[in-house]
């Protein structure tokens, strides 16, 4: 599993300068300048400038992305250009459906730049496998549920019911191929309740973490996809009791009521190391 702290991933739109300059100072793990859905055709070309002035002036706190315009569009393969020649360190690409979408892509990316993969399509959720095997920049993979659910047709559902194999499917193609695994947005921004319940139904599909759309959503997403005070204290009792010299050669040991195997241990130590080294 990556060990990369991607639990909030907040859209702004590249369009809004106040919005970029928020950016800089919000608690978010990745903050993904959006010059796609969130921006007017007449004001691409200002947004695509704004966001590469942005990544060449640096100063924010999260992690920097930008999600560009697909490549079969007017805006897509200038945007791509623009973030190369900007020296971008993250592109988010939209609809990609094809491992020869993810080629075209990472050729067109400047060297050390990650790329993720906005699934959206029932094209994509076909080739899922194919797409997550892709050689390149391919880092991780996210699902957008706003556009698979217009194509799918599907119904509204507080549990996500019509979506719930496809959650399962992306992070299992993540998980095969060493990506990462961004779970979709919740689009109530009002909704606290709804919004820690989703995201703590992602964290239980193996979600790394979750996509935002706005400021007051990066709480809930940092505490849902962050290890609880008792998954903390279970993980150190695991390898303390591996540690101890009566466990020395077994492959299962009793801890705290359950039997425990060594991959429970390798769990431990990874989860360990993430909260050590935060």
């Amino acid at each position: 599993m990556r060990s990369d702290r991607v639990r909030s991933v907040l859209y702004l739109p590249a369009s809004n300068v106040r919005a970029i300059e928020k950016a800089r100072t919000l608690d978010c793990d990745v903050a993904v300048l959006d010059l796609e859905d969130a921006v007017a055709p007449e004001a691409k070309a200002d947004a695509r400038d704004a966001a590469v002035a942005a990544v060449r002036g640096g100063g924010f706190g999260p992690r920097l992305g930008v999600r560009i315009n697909g490549l079969d569009t007017d805006w897509g393969l200038g945007d791509l250009a623009a973030m190369k020649a900007a020296g971008a360190t993250l592109v988010v690409a939209p609809k990609v459906e094809t491992p020869e979408a993810v080629h075209a892509l990472s050729a067109g990316l400047g060297k050390g730049c990650a790329l993720w993969a906005m699934i959206e399509t029932p094209r994509a959720l076909m080739a899922l496998a194919d797409i997550a095997k892709s050689d390149g920049a391919l880092d991780g993979l996210m699902l957008g549920v706003n556009d698979l659910a217009k194509a799918l047709g599907t119904g509204a559902s507080p549990d996500r019911e019509p979506f719930k194999p496809w959650l399962a499917m992306l992070v299992a193609a993540a998980r095969a191929n060493g990506l990462l695994a961004i779970d979709g947005v919740f689009n109530r921004i009002d909704d606290a309740e709804g919004l820690a319940a989703e995201a703590l139904q992602g964290r239980l599909y193996g979600f790394d973490g979750k996509s935002l759309i706005h400021p007051s959503q990066i709480a809930a997403a940092n505490a849902a996809f962050s290890p609880s005070e008792a998954e903390i204290a279970d993980a150190r009792a695991i390898v303390a009791a591996f540690d101890a010299p009566e466990a020395e050669g077994r492959g299962a040991i009793r801890v705290n009521g359950a039997m425990v195997e060594r991959l429970h241990l390798e769990q431990a130590k990874t989860l360990l190391a993430r909260v050590d080294g935060a």
